[in-house]
């Protein structure tokens, strides 16, 4: 008998929008490119990435803003504008913004992700590996 997975409860930052995830995470990173720092505000957006159909929109699906295409967007709440997650890999992943989770997940970030284009102003001051663009 398989035990499903714990699950996780998220939200943006004014409530409008929560979701339930499956603490199951493939992998998670920091990552450093400029569109993150954009769409979060911050040197890094530390994501979690797991297959897509375990992530389900649980309030206010109607309440999302949806920048980008189907299988390739940034996920946000029209209200606050908090970013949710990004779907990525041709809709196969959703990459969480880990700081949008309520519950504590498992998983924590392993590396640093495209430091190629980190922020100046910001000095990495842990020991996980950085990569210059995404590890293959």
């Amino acid at each position: 008998m398989t035990e499903s997975p714990r699950m996780l409860t998220g939200k943006c930052y004014c409530g409008a929008v929560q979701y339930e995830v499956a603490d199951s995470f493939v992998y998670a990173m920091n990552c450093h490119c400029s569109n993150c720092r954009r769409t979060t505000g911050s040197a890094f957006k530390p994501i979690a990435g797991i297959e897509r159909a375990k992530l389900t929109v649980t309030r206010g699906e109607d309440g999302l803003m949806i920048y980008g295409e189907p299988d390739g967007n940034n996920t946000h709440c029209r209200a606050c504008g908090s970013l949710l997650f990004s779907v990525v890999r041709d809709g196969a992943y959703v990459h969480v913004a880990m700081g949008t989770l309520v519950d504590d997940p498992t998983i924590r970030p392993t590396a640093h992700i495209f430091v190629g284009s980190k922020a100046p102003w910001h000095t990495i001051a842990d020991d996980l590996p950085q990569y210059e663009e995404f590890p293959t």
